[in-house]
């Protein structure tokens, strides 16, 4: 296709950080191409389970928590307007976060008192009033009520029809990009089998793929593909009044999260294994004996689906968000590990204070790409 196309910004990558992006440089009176090099929102973004959370959060660096805290308590102001503006609800459920057999109770308390963050220590009476048919294999947990599910592949739409209502955004899918323009420290344009893009500026959220994108550039950014596997079990069984699982339970690193329609995911694998996306038996027998332990009646429910996608990782899991090293023009929102869904909104939020010289709201010096490995 021959096509020679302007914008304000050119973001490349259309998963939830890229759609998210385009939304909030929209908002603020840019216009926005987005390219995408298959459809939007159906890597990463669609494959992972939707906790608005970290795993076990006080396991991770202070600038995570920054992140996640802000993005928290954006998420349900979010979830009403895409409802409002497209129709779609992304099936926000706010009903907390059930962990078991933690090791570190007493870390996790010292965090929730330094960061005020609603955690507390509760007894089996509690956690049977919460989940009574859960296995509790010892007397106490930990619960944390505001955490908040989403599902993820309904967001993903939401978003994905949120951007197509926009008229200041473009999205054109299945653009890969082949080559970045250069000249004199500047990007120019991006050139995709759809055609030549041109910007004021150009933003990289490319997920699994952002480290390669770099690689063109003759620039190393420490991004690589971990793939995460996941089951979907159905309940024929689902009385919405009653049901097995009614909110998040997470126990030995792997975690249940309930769906409002009874269908249960269980996640999930940690696989340095490049840009394969296989499932394995392997990984299926070992989710499904983890999803049983927690919650014994699953063995009476049938496994629906088996999938995998390709989380960015990177060192400590603290994300790329700012400008790229050595270029003016280029900037980064990438490496959010396992925590993409979770960081999204204010990673973008402060992105787009980044690119459009807003003070940010977010202190972005841990971020960088020159303090970062």
């Amino acid at each position: 296709m021959s096509r020679d196309s302007i914008a304000d910004v050119v973001i490349v990558g259309a998963g939830v950080m890229g759609l998210m992006a385009a939304r909030e440089l929209a908002a603020a009176g840019s216009r926005v191409i987005l390219l995408e090099r298959g459809e939007a929102a159906r890597e990463a973004s669609w494959a992972g389970g939707g906790i608005v959370s970290p795993l076990y959060p006080w396991r991770y660096l202070d600038p995570i928590t920054a992140l996640a805290s802000w993005s928290q308590g954006r998420y349900l102001e979010l979830a009403r307007e895409l409802e409002r503006e497209t129709g779609l609800s992304p099936e926000l459920r706010q009903k907390g976060l059930l962990m078991l057999s933690v090791d570190d109770e007493a870390e996790a308390l010292r965090w929730a008192d330094r960061h005020q963050r609603p955690l507390t220590r509760i007894g089996a009476d509690k956690i049977r009033a919460l989940e009574p048919h859960i296995r509790i294999e010892r007397e106490q947990g930990l619960w944390m009520p505001e955490v908040a599910s989403i599902r993820n592949p309904r967001l993903g739409r939401a978003l994905r029809r949120s951007i197509e209502l926009n008229p200041s955004i473009e999205l054109v899918s299945n653009a890969e990009v082949t080559r970045f323009d250069l000249n004199q420290g500047r990007v120019d344009a991006v050139e995709t089998m759809q055609g030549r893009f041109r910007a004021g500026q150009f933003l990289v959220c490319g997920g699994a793929w952002s480290g390669g994108l770099m690689e063109t550039l003759g620039l190393m950014l420490a991004v690589e593909p971990v793939k995460g596997q996941m089951l979907l079990f159905n309940n024929p069984q689902h009385d919405a009044s009653a049901p097995l699982l009614d909110r998040v339970v997470l126990a030995d690193g792997r975690y249940l999260i309930p769906r409002e329609d009874g269908r249960i995911l269980v996640g999930s694998t940690l696989e340095r294994v490049g840009f394969d996306k296989q499932t394995s038996i392997e990984a299926r027998e070992s989710l499904y004996q983890s999803a049983l332990s927690m919650l014994p009646a699953l063995q009476d429910c049938t496994v629906e689906a088996q999938w995998a996608g390709l989380r960015p990782g990177s060192p400590d899991g603290v994300p790329y968000i700012g400008a790229a090293e050595g270029m003016e023009n280029l900037f980064l929102n990438a490496g959010h590990f396992r925590n993409g869904l979770v960081l999204a909104p204010a990673s973008c939020r402060l992105i787009a204070d980044l690119m459009l010289g807003r003070t940010p709201e977010i202190d972005p010096a841990p971020y960088r790409w020159s303090l970062l490995p």
